[in-house]
């Protein structure tokens, strides 16, 4: 599978704005009661709105103009009640959809980022995490707004043009028709111009995703920059991006403007309409100045909503880009499936590839035709030159990735038939620079390992004496209670590397990968770690990548990774030949 999402994106087939609106609304179908409640409110509020103008040409007619002030003011009581009745009415609404809103956003950002956990490595070797974050927050934070402002409000403008469109041709149907002449041509116009609308607004967002990535990019290796005093590069590199993203921004908005101009126009040309006509019909005695109050009243109730969905429109069509991206991420599957598989087969090996094949791209094969066993217990060495495939045997070992062809058995099972936790207990892997979580030591060294995930500061304490783990916090100003920084910044490499192996420790893997665990580190570090991977279970199995000769003459065999093939090296001594040998022929 290709987890560029816009690849993805050009696959897809377009689906029309109610085809989205109907998918938007799913977000929110849990929320039934709180809906129907609100569309109650607007319901009364907008009947109430819509006899008020009928009310008041009535009024007009069988009393002011005959002068009986009494019902005057009875009717203006009347009315007085009933607007104060939409208000109410109106302010619950509001406060119901706000809430149904949040309550959306929240368990949509839950959903989007449980689809990332599941998401294997490929997907984010390709998609910059700036943009992931933008989706997240961003595009959540347009649908938020949508739902707790636009979409009532959309509701209630959509009640109120029908309700004033049937008291327009009730009370005069050619009238009527002619005044909701422009509307047609306001909706012609609309289902034009919309998908181009929206068009934009998607380049927008994904812009606004695009400048995220390169700010979190420059920001992740500020230090870098500050060292070769390169801040020139990361201002032209943010200036390239935030002028890209202030064009799309500048088109976008213009697109979305220009609906509230077209709609004020053909409204004001309705209301001459009426005007005009009316007054021509008062004259033929075909109509009273009141129905004439009246009717001027509902055709400002019909092209005032229209005027409105201009704005709501606009909201709409953000949101709708919004949920495209964010749809486009939840369609994705992992290609890392679970095979229902039990067969065991008779093997005396931990781990065993047969036959196999990889590739991160179709025409590009990494591995070609590995075959190798690594048994329990024993100490196993990767070398090679850089580029030669170490790493992505290590990779694929951990099923990080998964074969284009051949087989890999774990205890004689498929290691496709593993889940992530259980692959996860048994399997290891230490990279050369750890990822830390902001919090302290002792929680990152308990992190993912679900027997202690429980333990408080003293359990901590008496997890690391009964492992015989106590001299290695030493390093440490607080022990497990050292505080961790975002950055870890707080902290060396060596330390780094310190909770990273002791946190491998206590999970007791069957096998125990390290990609250059040691390469950054001082010799006296690199002891204290190798007391830790003293205390590991006899039977682990150590696969280790390293350039340190120190690091790889102990192990029990060695193999040379090259040009995609993985060969025994024999002893420490042919392996180290046959490094030589590369490099001279290269």
């Amino acid at each position: 599978m290709n987890y560029n999402l816009n690849t993805i994106a050009e696959q897809e087939k377009k689906s029309s704005s109610w085809v989205g609106l109907k998918n938007l609304l799913n977000l929110v179908a849990e929320e039934r009661k709180r809906i129907f409640l609100s569309l109650s409110a607007i319901l009364i509020s907008a009947s109430l709105n819509l006899l008020g103008p009928f009310l008041i040409g009535y009024t007009i007619d069988h009393y002011v103009q005959t002068g009986k002030y009494h019902g005057v003011l009875v009717f203006a009581g009347i009315l007085l009640a009933m607007y104060s009745v939409a208000f109410v009415s109106s302010y619950l609404q509001t406060q119901w959809m706000g809430g149904v809103a949040q309550r959306a956003i929240f368990k949509l950002r839950n959903v989007i980022f449980n689809k990332i956990q599941q998401l294997p490595v490929a997907f984010f070797n390709e998609n910059k995490a700036g943009d992931l974050i933008s989706r997240v927050n961003n595009d959540t934070d347009k649908l938020s707004q949508f739902f707790s402002q636009a979409l009532m409000q959309f509701i209630s403008s959509i009640m109120t043009m029908v309700g004033s469109g049937v008291f327009l041709l009730s009370i005069n149907i050619k009238l009527g028709l002619a005044t909701l002449v422009p509307a047609l041509i306001i909706l012609v116009f609309t289902r034009g111009v919309s998908p181009w609308v929206r068009k934009r607004n998607a380049l927008s967002l994904k812009s606004s995703g695009a400048l995220s990535a390169e700010i979190q990019e420059s920001l992740n290796n500020f230090k870098v920059i500050i060292a070769f005093n390169r801040r020139d590069y990361f201002r032209k590199k943010f200036d390239v991006a935030n002028q890209h993203n202030y064009k799309t921004a500048m088109g976008t908005g213009m697109a979305n403007n220009m609906f509230l101009p077209v709609f004020g126009l053909f409204s004001a040309l309705a209301q001459l309409i009426v005007l005009s006509y009316g007054i021509y019909l008062i004259t033929e005695s075909e109509f009273s100045v009141g129905l004439l109050v009246s009717y001027l009243a509902y055709s400002t109730n019909f092209y005032n909503p229209l005027r409105q969905l201009a704005a709501l429109w606009t909201s709409f069509q953000v949101a709708l880009a919004g949920w495209d991206r964010i749809s486009r991420m939840l369609s994705l599957q992992s290609n890392l499936d679970i095979i229902n598989s039990t067969a065991v087969k008779a093997s005396d090996s931990l781990l065993e590839f047969k036959n196999v094949h990889f590739g991160y791209t179709a025409s590009n094969e990494i591995l070609h035709n590995v075959n190798f066993k690594l048994e329990k217990g024993k100490t196993y060495a990767l070398v090679g030159p850089t580029g030669g495939g170490k790493t992505t045997t290590a990779s694929i070992m951990a099923r990080l990735y998964d074969p284009v062809s051949g087989l890999i058995l774990l205890n004689g099972k498929d290691i496709k038939s593993y889940t992530p936790e259980e692959r996860s207990k048994k399997i290891g892997f230490i990279l050369q620079e750890p990822f830390l979580f902001t919090g302290t030591v002792r929680e990152n060294i308990l992190y993912g390992n679900e027997q202690y995930h429980e333990y408080d500061q003293q359990g901590f304490i008496d997890l690391i004496q009964s492992t015989g783990l106590e001299s290695l916090l030493s390093v440490f100003d607080n022990a497990g209670e050292t505080k961790v920084l975002s950055s870890a910044d707080s902290l060396s490499l060596g330390q780094k590397q310190l909770i990273a192996f002791m946190r491998a420790v206590l999970r007791k893997p069957d096998l125990l990968i390290l990609d250059e665990a040691t390469a950054n580190i001082d010799t006296i570090t690199e002891k204290l770690l190798g007391e830790i991977l003293d205390k590991l279970p006899k039977e682990t199995t150590l696969v280790i990548i390293a350039h340190r000769l120190n690091t790889i003459e102990n192990a029990d065999e060695i193999f040379f990774v090259n040009s995609g093939e993985v060969t025994r090296a024999g002893s420490f001594r042919e392996a180290m030949d046959k490094l030589i040998h590369h490099k001279r022929k290269s």
